[in-house]
């Protein structure tokens, strides 16, 4: 019996002793979810505080934000100063200060090279204000954004083609303004970057003997980009190309196309020699 009591009292002892450790689990996790919740709701109100002190709006009169974003600009502070004529369209989105704010915004942004911000800026000015009298400089510094991005005509022509689009429109909608004198100045160039960048296309395959290749690209030039400086050299090498293709009456009529137009230039001195050469070869030739 004694050893049966014993059996009896030590199960009772253990089931205590399993309780006990079941609520110290149990109290233990309540702890430790209480502490969580306190230190992310401590977390919480500091970063709402922080965030709130940060985003705080303070109302200011347009025109004070306006004037205090021009001595920034003065200054050379283009980031400040497109912070604070944002800041003019936000808290006076109707006035006439925030009509002028939005243009010099990205006035400021295109004076620090932020080109994205800027043509976000100036997009929304001409879709908010396509009558406004200051919508022609509007249009102008878009076409001047793309126009700065020009890379080298061994490079993506994107920005090229886009600066090419934007001063075209200048010279379309604003014909007898100031801006379309100066588009008109850079269109030029932009056209001859982009004819650069078909030369050297076109180069490219004909130093690989890809001769049909290179004359598309080279006739292409001719055909688009026909008041740029390329087309002396363009000519001078569809002459080279019909001489490998075999098609010297072609040949013979683009030299003199070069001789015609262009009689001082070095492509017309290249092209004689080279249908001279030519000629010499296909007199032996009838010889024999």
């Amino acid at each position: 019996m004694r050893a049966i009591e014993l059996f009896f009292i030590k199960l009772v002892i253990l089931e205590k002793l399993k309780h006990m450790k079941i609520q110290k689990d149990f109290y233990k996790k309540i702890a430790i979810f209480l502490c969580l919740g306190l230190f992310l709701g401590l977390g919480g109100c500091s970063t709402t505080s922080s965030q709130g002190k940060k985003d705080s709006y303070v109302e200011r009169p347009a025109q004070q934000l306006y004037q205090e974003a021009e001595q920034f600009m003065d200054q050379g502070s283009y980031q400040k100063a497109a912070k604070l004529f944002n800041e003019v369209e936000r808290q006076h989105p109707y006035s006439n200060w925030a009509i002028k704010a939005k243009l010099m915004a990205g006035y400021s942004f295109y004076k620090i090279n932020e080109y994205n911000d800027a043509l976000a800026a100036l997009d929304h000015y001409i879709k908010l204000h396509p009558g406004h009298e200051e919508v022609p400089y509007a249009y102008y510094l878009k076409a001047m954004s793309y126009y700065e991005q020009i890379s080298d005509v061994k490079r993506d022509q994107e920005m090229t083609a886009k600066a090419q689009e934007a001063l075209q429109e200048i010279i379309r909608r604003f014909p007898n303004s100031k801006y379309a004198t100066d588009a008109k100045f850079k269109l030029d160039l932009t056209e001859d970057h982009l004819a650069g960048k078909e030369m050297s296309i076109g180069r490219y395959y004909l130093n690989r003997k890809f001769y049909a290749a290179a004359l598309n690209r080279f006739l292409q030039v001719i055909e688009n980009y026909k008041t740029t400086s390329q087309i002396p050299e363009a000519l001078h090498r569809t002459v080279e190309c019909y001489l490998a293709l075999g098609l010297h009456d072609e040949a013979i009529k683009a030299a003199a196309v070069i001789a015609h137009n262009y009689p001082d230039s070095k492509w017309y001195e290249y092209s004689y020699n080279m249908i001279k050469g030519y000629d010499i070869v296909l007199k032996g030739d009838n010889k024999q």
